[in-house]
């Protein structure tokens, strides 16, 4: 089955194609902020590993928005299944409540230092975004399993490989934090 590709309507609303379209989008958006978040001010582990699992998933989301939906399968397959699930997994197993022996403290200008940065960030990518000449390449295939399969295998084979070490780092990681809650 082909996705239908709109064109975009000279005035659109709420009501159309387009404007479902763009209010989806809106929402995977707001998934993804929301998730990340929660992952980073959650002040306990798990719920943390659930905020990154709900940005995960809208990630995978923005994928099946793109219209690669085997990409999306695997982002929901490695980072919400495997990934989130293995760095649970590494919490139950380590130390329930970690108390810092030194009692440190975050430096008080650690926060706006941080969200300077960030904004900077932030700026640079829109304004890259914004003066940047983007191309539309002609899409290749048909963008189902088979042919996702053969060009895993020949054309794209180092992301594949990739992924590998992404699963075996996250494996490792977590082995690691497992083994020192046991300490």
């Amino acid at each position: 089955m082909q996705p239908v590709i709109c064109q975009p309507a000279a005035n659109p609303s709420l009501f159309t194609a387009e404007g479902m379209v763009g209010l989806i989008f809106l929402f995977l958006i707001a998934t993804v902020i929301t998730g990340a978040l929660i992952a980073t001010m959650a002040r306990r582990l798990i719920r943390a590993v659930a905020g990154l699992a709900v940005c995960f998933t809208g990630v995978a989301g923005i994928y099946y928005f793109l219209l690669s939906p085997f990409v999306a399968m695997m982002q929901m397959l490695i980072y919400v299944g495997a990934v989130s699930i293995l760095i649970a997994f590494a919490i139950m197993l380590a130390e329930p409540e970690y108390k810092d022996p030194i009692g440190r403290k975050n430096p008080p200008l650690a926060g706006p230092l941080g969200f300077s940065v960030g904004a900077l960030f932030f700026a640079a990518f829109t304004l890259l975004g914004l003066n940047t000449d983007w191309q539309v390449f002609p899409r290749e295939g048909t963008g189902d399993m088979h042919h996702m399969g053969i060009t895993l295998l020949t054309t794209h084979s180092m992301v594949f490989e990739l992924i590998s070490i992404v699963l075996l780092i996250a494996i490792i990681g977590a082995l690691v934090v497992a083994r020192r809650g046991r300490d």
